[in-house]
């Protein structure tokens, strides 16, 4: 379990102000919130890319080399496909097994390109390729933000498949971050919801959309 209590970080004249976060091990979780929410401010906390003013993350048992991310604009590294598939292997002792590198490969639809230079890829390979390198070494805390944003349909469905094998098979802990809310419903068990910096609401996808319209029905009865 990842817990925040009194979390507190500000960037110029943006606030985070977390009183209180959970995220259940071993869930799939949706962080939905308007652009300017802080949404990225907060993973940024909880992986260690951020400092905060103030306040606690508990990562529990979890180390971090336990703890991944993926991002909209996936850094990759000015290798080939192949290199940057390995990379969270190799900078963790593990040694590349040939069917693990192919099942990926394959998974991403990018077999045959292992020798071309990652950044030259499309947009939405380079998401393919991030979101498995993300995985290849099968952490126990997963951050995704907006990563699925630039994929096509076929392929959002195949990772959404991915991530639900997962989870019958070795479940892990999961956070999405998505601006299509098809993605949080399919997918995630909670959601958490913020604005201005605040979470606003925790609760299942049914609960999170019972607030919603009615937060939406108050303001318009004004």
């Amino acid at each position: 379990m990842v817990k925040i209590i009194e979390l507190e970080k500000r960037i110029e004249s943006f606030q985070l102000d977390i009183k209180s976060l959970l995220f259940q091990e071993k869930k799939i979780h949706g962080l939905i919130g308007s652009n300017g929410s802080g949404k990225s401010t907060l993973i940024k906390l909880i992986t260690g890319l951020m400092r905060p003013d103030q306040g606690t993350i508990d990562l529990g048992s979890l180390r971090s080399k336990d703890i991944t991310f993926t991002t909209q604009r996936p850094y990759m590294l000015h290798d080939t496909v192949y290199h940057n598939l390995i990379y969270p292997l190799k900078i963790r002792n593990q040694i590349p097994a040939k069917e693990v590198i192919g099942k990926w490969l394959d998974l991403c639809g990018l077999t045959g390109k292992e020798e071309q230079f990652a950044p030259s890829l499309s947009s939405g390979e380079r998401q393919k390729l991030s979101f498995a390198r993300a995985l290849i070494f099968k952490p126990k805390l997963v951050f995704i933000d907006e990563t699925m944003a630039n994929m096509d349909p076929d392929s959002i469905r195949a990772f959404e498949r991915i991530i639900t094998d997962i989870q019958s098979e070795d479940p892990i802990t999961w956070v999405i971050v998505s601006h299509q809310p098809t993605h949080i419903y399919n997918l995630c068990q909670e959601v958490h919801m913020m604005e201005a910096g605040k979470l606003l609401f925790s609760g299942t996808p049914t609960e999170t959309g019972y607030f919603m319209r009615e937060r939406h029905e108050k303001q318009w009865s004004y």
